[in-house]
């Protein structure tokens, strides 16, 4: 579903705050693999995921999918291939919107605009079926405004939106961060849901090393802009914590981001 092939990007170039943020990466991933990134901060897991949505240009390489090179296109081209979620849980949708008028924008992603009606009966329907599938009784809301949600509720309506015209490419950057443990736990459990029933290519970023163990068939730890460690079937089922901090030791010749690696969170294997 995605080939990258020697993927680089540099930030201010030829100044002191010169950043060299993805050294030299290539990368296979098969439809509906659901592989978790981890890393401490800075080693390039956003940009990654930004340089696949068409957030950043790439300095050279290539970005291919399901056999479009999309390298030369721009965030709202991909628009129609790709979905994503931010660690925000206002950064996904309009506050002073209603949850359908939400709904309606996000079912035009990527698809041709016209003067007509933003929602009629058949676009109703569709979205309150839609909404059903989280079991958090929105799909009796259609007109209440998306800012009187809370937090995991906006994450949660987020997620639906931006897996609604089914993309090739869910990207999912650190969407359960900033929300409570048991918010999260439930944003993840929709998360699973919706990818599993709709078999979506998934790259989800974390900075919980449970949970990236927990989640998905497929494991990628980041350093400095590399990949250093690409896990997957038996190797992946048999890596512990303890393994991947052991990972990370040999690259940084400290445990200094053991902090930044949570290690406390349990989250149920899918």
């Amino acid at each position: 579903m995605i080939k990258i092939r020697n993927l680089r990007k540099t930030f201010n170039i030829d100044s002191v705050n010169e950043n060299l943020a993805i050294d030299k990466v290539d990368l296979n991933i098969k439809k509906s693999d659901f592989i978790t990134v981890i890393g401490s901060n800075g080693a390039g897991k956003s940009t990654l995921l930004n340089l696949i949505a068409g957030v950043y240009p790439p300095n050279s390489g290539k970005i291919v999918i399901d056999g479009l090179d999309v390298t030369p296109l721009k965030e709202h081209s991909r628009a129609k291939f790709i979905g994503r979620v931010f660690q925000d849980p206002m950064m996904g949708t309009a506050a002073s919107m209603t949850i359908e008028e939400n709904f309606s924008m996000a079912h035009s992603r990527g698809k041709m605009r016209g003067l007509k009606i933003g929602v009629n009966k058949k676009k109703r329907e569709l979205f309150r079926s839609h909404l059903k599938l989280l079991g958090l009784g929105l799909e009796d809301r259609l007109k209440d405004k998306v800012g009187l949600l809370s937090g995991g509720q906006r994450q949660s309506l987020t997620l639906l939106m931006a897996t609604l015209n089914e993309p090739k490419v869910l990207l999912l950057d650190e969407h359960t961060a900033a929300l409570d443990p048991k918010t999260a736990q439930q944003v993840m459990e929709i998360t699973k849901m919706i990818v599993t029933k709709y078999k979506l290519t998934t790259i989800m970023v974390t900075h919980n090393m449970t949970q990236a163990l927990a989640i998905g068939n497929r494991l990628i730890m980041m350093h400095q802009g590399k990949i250093i460690l690409d896990a997957k079937g038996a190797d992946r089922d048999k890596l512990t914590v303890d393994a991947l901090l052991n990972e990370f030791q040999k690259v940084r010749g400290s445990l200094t981001d053991k902090s930044l690696l949570s290690i406390n969170t349990v989250t149920p294997k899918c």
